[in-house]
């Protein structure tokens, strides 16, 4: 017990030694001038971040020896030290910056030192700290970066104010079947869905400390449900119903190709167990896809595109983005598609609309055809002012590999999307602020503790979606629920 006591005294005092040199005082080297900034991974230069995100970890790009930075802004200063080239910055220390530089910039000031050279002062880069807080955590899935075979699986949440990730379920608690689809009502963790596929098929929706299990499909449907959209009431979910398919290529930059054979949209009443349509949403000759509800609940966003002949011609579908009238007191759709954005007279397919929480702007990806957008490495955001119709300029968020799957904050502020920049295979997350009027900055990667992490992380981020706190219901509760309950199976009205 002694012997074990005292290991323990000794692990604390080294941890204490080694965070001290992170903000000792002392004078910084004076080094030779360099005109250039440093070359650092990961990249924070002229991003903006928010007041409440974990320390951003960063590493020199080369095996420098010994580093400094030193952080200045809102009258704050922080100089942090680099092990084995590594900065890591104290979280109290972190947070006093933040919120001393609140609607500021912050100078970053770097000092290197390579073995057998002397030191190099670079030039100082700049990021913003925004005025408006990130809700505190996101859930994603994890998966192998081929999304076509699995063994583990789960989806999981991070806090965005520490490092902290909890899984919220993994699949080796329901017989290492495929769960997908997660969604929340306005951000809301208490409210949320996720699909289970191949063993104990089902929808599994959480309201509160509800948990009810659905059999979606139908004989009137093509398909189990797929892709959800709450409406904000919490009463309904619209879905997407689709056959879908995969295929490789034998040569071509897109490694797989996802497509459906057919699909149409459908809106789930979840007091009534009834699935309700209409011809506009429900029609064989075009593909609907991709629905998701506006912040008041009176409109339904969907993708959709003339029905082509599969899978010969997959590469002449492309998807407008439409919209149609939805009275959520009667449950009645309105009778005149709106087509807010043209697949034939942009020459590209959209897919994944999602507008923003205070109703102003819809973000969605842009393609060259289909709308399995996150294995097209042609894929970018678009940005679209509502109240105009207008495009506005998005390309700060976009990059040369694949820009897909996002999600806005509740306060409309910062969004969250899956990408592939950092390496052309796996997907990572990004986060970027999107101001009043509509301008995107600079994204950043999501901060991790290990600023080597990505470099080692052999699965796919997928689906992040912002929640404003820490989903709480049991994972026992819901494998049980998926194992045992034989489910309700819901009527069908086509209106």
């Amino acid at each position: 017990m002694k012997r074990m006591l005292y290991l323990s005294c000794l692990s604390c005092l080294v941890c204490l030694v080694c965070l001290l040199p992170a903000c000792s005082g002392g004078a910084l080297p004076e080094g030779t001038r360099s005109l250039h900034g440093p070359d650092l991974r990961p990249d924070y230069a002229g991003c903006v971040l928010p007041p409440n995100i974990a320390p951003p970890g960063f590493s020199f790009t080369k095996p420098e020896t010994e580093g400094y930075a030193l952080l200045e802004g809102g009258g704050k200063s922080l100089k942090v030290k680099a092990g084995k080239g590594r900065f890591r910055i104290p979280a109290a220390a972190w947070k006093e910056l933040l919120q001393g530089a609140r609607g500021k910039d912050v100078s970053v000031s770097v000092w290197a030192r390579r073995r057998g050279e002397g030191w190099v002062s670079y030039a100082p880069f700049l990021f913003h700290v925004a005025e408006e807080p990130i809700d505190p955590w996101v859930a994603y899935r994890l998966i192998e970066p081929g999304y076509e075979l699995w063994n583990r699986m789960g989806l999981y949440q991070r806090n965005l104010e520490n490092y902290t990730e909890t899984p919220i379920i993994e699949n080796k608690m329901t017989g290492k079947n495929c769960m997908n689809c997660h969604s929340f009502r306005m951000q809301d963790p208490a409210s949320m869905l996720f699909h289970l596929r191949a063993t104990y098929p089902a929808t599994l929706v959480v309201n509160g400390q509800k948990i009810e299990k659905l059999n979606t499909q139908t004989p009137h449907t093509i398909s189990a449900l797929v892709y959800p959209s709450w409406h904000p009431s919490g009463r309904f979910v619209a879905f997407s119903v689709n056959q879908t398919k995969q295929a490789w290529h034998h040569n071509d930059p897109n490694r797989v190709e996802v497509f459906d054979e057919a699909s149409d949209v459908v809106v789930y009443d979840l007091e009534r167990h009834e699935i309700i349509t209409t011809p506009s949403l429900f029609s064989a000759g075009a593909f609907e896809t991709f629905p998701t509800f506006s912040p008041d609940g009176k409109r339904l966003y969907f993708c959709s595109a003339p029905a082509q002949p599969m899978p010969q011609s997959f590469r002449e579908v492309r998807y407008s983005l439409c919209s149609l009238a939805f009275d959520p007191l009667s449950g009645v759709f309105g009778s005149e598609v709106d087509t807010l954005w043209q697949a034939s007279a942009g020459g590209r397919s959209a897919s994944f609309p999602r507008v923003s929480p205070d109703g102003k702007f819809l973000l969605y990806t842009l393609s060259g055809y289909g709308n399995f957008s996150i294995w097209h490495k042609d894929a970018d955001l678009q940005l679209m002012d509502l109240s105009s119709g207008a495009n506005l300029a998005a390309d700060a968020l976009n990059s040369e590999e694949v820009d897909s799957y996002h999600s806005w904050s509740s306060n409309s502020r910062w969004v969250i999307f899956s990408s592939r920049r950092l390496d052309g295979l796996y997907t990572r997350l990004f986060i970027a602020y999107i101001d009043r009027e509509g301008k995107a900055s600079k994204p950043f990667v999501l901060p991790q503790k290990d600023t080597d992490f990505y470099h080692r992380f052999m699965k796919s981020y997928n689906i992040p979606e912002f929640i404003t706190g820490k989903v709480t219901v049991s994972a026992r509760r819901l494998a049980l629920k998926a194992r045992n309950d034989p489910g309700i199976n819901p009527t069908f009205s086509l209106r």
